[in-house]
């Protein structure tokens, strides 16, 4: 099978894998394991933030980053396909009793003039406006990018009304290899911001919180009652350094693969609309003649699989487990479908 339905199915490479089996690993919580110690200080230095935390999930990276910004009662303004509003659970609402401000955005991307517009003022009806969370890329947007000056503009917006700022950077480094800019500013824009490294560095398991050394050491509290305080966690950070020292600059491939892919959907009879293909995600709206289950079902039927992520809509994403040959396999699937 052809595995398109994201890049957290990949698997560790051998060399990945030696660098795990050769660890120096200690008593994370003690404060001990090396490895963990140096991909706390790496991914930090990164992105010109003060300290840094290893957490199994990006899940958790993002709720404990919103949770050390904000205060019960209080509000978050975010897209309204924002993976925090739509894919953690609730946890937003049930570990930290904020509610949200959703907002539409230009394929997810919000703009200064619309956040401003949605802070509450001072009035005890309304919930206490407190935080913005963006996310770059923008997964519902199809991967769609924030570029700096973007990103500058939203937050002097959120500093004029003293609000606090989540970056979900799931694919942060995506992001990145497309428009290079220096991941260093992002410390001046960002109180706190959550690095996955299971997805395109294709690391087997981890996100990184980087942020203010302030709101760090409040998210090794978070962290613990969450159950993410792991002991000899540095087997998994290896992963992580691994990923960061060898698998970022490669994630260009995987976006001239996925833009390939995009081309050829363009031209299939099933398909109505591709959304632009920036980076590594291509969504699809296929005709209304179509279903979901019934194209996800002849592809599964050929050897390819996708999901589905939204009405009429359908989602691949390009990885490091995904070579030349099942691009070219995977164009052939696309090209003969007849539905």
């Amino acid at each position: 099978m052809i595995d398109l339905r994201s890049d957290t199915v990949t698997k560790p490479t051998p060399a990945m894998l030696d660098a795990m089996m050769s660890a120096k690993v200690g008593d994370d919580v003690f404060g001990e394991d090396p490895s963990v110690l140096a991909i706390e200080q790496k991914a930090a230095k990164m992105f010109g933030c003060e300290a840094g935390i290893f957490c199994p999930s990006g899940t958790m990276t993002n709720q404990i980053g919103v949770h050390v910004l904000t205060q019960p009662y209080q509000e978050v303004i975010c897209y309204k396909g924002s993976h925090i509003y739509k894919y953690e659970g609730g946890g937003v609402a049930g570990t930290s009793g904020l509610s949200f401000r959703l907002l539409d955005g230009d394929r997810g991307r919000l703009n200064p003039k619309d956040v401003e517009a949605a802070i509450n003022p001072d009035d005890i009806h309304f919930p206490i406006t407190s935080l913005l969370s963006l996310e770059n890329t923008v997964n519902k947007g199809g991967g769609s990018i924030y570029m700096l000056d973007e990103i500058k503009s939203l937050n002097q917006v959120a500093k004029k009304h003293n609000l606090k700022i989540h970056l979900d950077g799931a694919r942060l480094f995506n992001a990145l290899v497309e428009t290079k800019e220096n991941p260093t500013e992002y410390g001046k824009y960002f109180d706190t911001i959550s690095l996955c490294l299971s997805k395109g560095l294709g690391a087997p398991v981890g996100s990184v919180l980087v942020g203010k050394k302030e709101y760090i050491t409040k998210a090794r509290r978070v962290r613990k009652f969450l159950g993410g305080g792991m002991r000899q966690a540095g087997y998994l950070a290896a992963a992580g350094l691994y990923a960061l020292d060898n698998n970022v600059n490669r994630l260009v491939e995987d976006h001239h693969r996925a833009k390939q892919l995009g081309e050829v959907l363009n031209k299939a009879s099933f398909v109505e609309e591709v959304l632009p293909v920036d980076t590594n995600i291509v969504i699809f709206k296929i005709n209304s003649s179509q279903t979901n289950e019934n194209v996800l079902d002849h592809f599964k039927q050929k050897g390819l699989l996708a999901v589905p992520f939204g009405p009429g809509e359908i989602r691949l994403v390009t990885h490091l487990d995904f070579d030349d040959n099942m691009l070219e396999e995977a164009i052939q699937i696309i090209k003969n479908l007849k539905i």
